[in-house]
């Protein structure tokens, strides 16, 4: 197979996701919505029971809202992640994603497509709150909208390779619901997205070590660091790894003719 053949694969996987996601303008708003409820509404909440405290990687007193926001365009990610879940289940139930993998491109090739797609997908969102961000001076360095990209990007295909690997595991949609309630919101609520690391093992020495299992965790620290142009080594190796880990599992694991089983 020519180079030519990889690329139109791709850009026809990468088109038909970007249409689906136009077609759906609730899915975008509601990707704006939710991060905003939680940085203008609950923030207030939060702040007064947190109070201001030096927060690496800083080292210098910001708001809590400067705080969470990194975490909530994880969050804007990990839902994405999980629509993707959804939309592949969905694909094999109809068919549609039997048809596509009777191209005589590499099943692998195929997949890994259709995560990238929905990884830039989802960083387009993330952008967009991250702009709306500036209105509750939310102002990170010009040049940390830069240097996060790559951090963006990876933890995009962190999310994305674990919606794969649970499409993997959903036989039919109507089990999404449960989906959404013990993988969605115990990953991002045993994390450091919303409250420091160090406030968590005060209160609770347990659920700290169990904050440091999440790779939701290291995925928020890689670009909480990366925001403002500082690299978490530890974070980026746990990402990359959680990245390959489910990525390779999902890969194996997709099976097409589940589908009503």
């Amino acid at each position: 197979m020519s180079f030519a053949s990889y690329w139109n694969c791709f850009y026809g996987i990468l088109v038909r996701e970007f249409l689906r996601f136009v077609q759906q303008r609730s899915r975008f708003l509601s990707s704006l919505v939710r991060p905003l409820l939680w940085l203008v509404v609950f923030a207030a909440g939060f702040r007064a029971a947190l109070g201001i405290s030096i927060i690496q990687p800083y080292d210098t007193y910001i708001t809590y809202e400067t705080y969470i926001a990194p975490g909530l365009c994880c969050m804007i990610l990990l839902f994405n992640g999980m629509q993707s879940s959804l939309s592949m289940v969905y694909d094999r139930e109809m068919g549609s994603m039997r048809v596509l993998l009777m191209s005589p491109l590499p099943r692998p090739y195929l997949l890994l497509c259709k995560m990238v797609a929905t990884a830039l997908i989802s960083l387009t969102q993330v952008y967009a709150f991250l702009l709306v961000a500036l209105l509750v001076e939310v102002e990170p360095p010009l040049m940390g909208y830069l240097t996060v990209l790559p951090a963006l990007l990876l933890v995009a295909l962190l999310l994305s390779s674990l919606g794969l690997f649970l499409s993997t595991k959903i036989k039919q949609l109507e089990n999404f619901a449960g989906v959404m309630n013990f993988v969605i919101f115990p990953m991002f609520f045993l994390s450091s997205a919303l409250y420091p690391l160090w406030k968590m093992q005060e209160s609770s020495e347990w659920l700290y070590w169990i904050c440091m299992a999440n790779p939701f965790t290291h995925a928020v620290e890689l670009v909480r660091y990366a925001l403002y142009m500082q690299l978490n080594l530890e974070a980026l190796g746990i990402t990359a790894f959680a990245t390959a880990f489910f990525t390779a599992f999902a890969v194996t694991g997709f099976k097409p003719q589940k589908a009503g089983r």
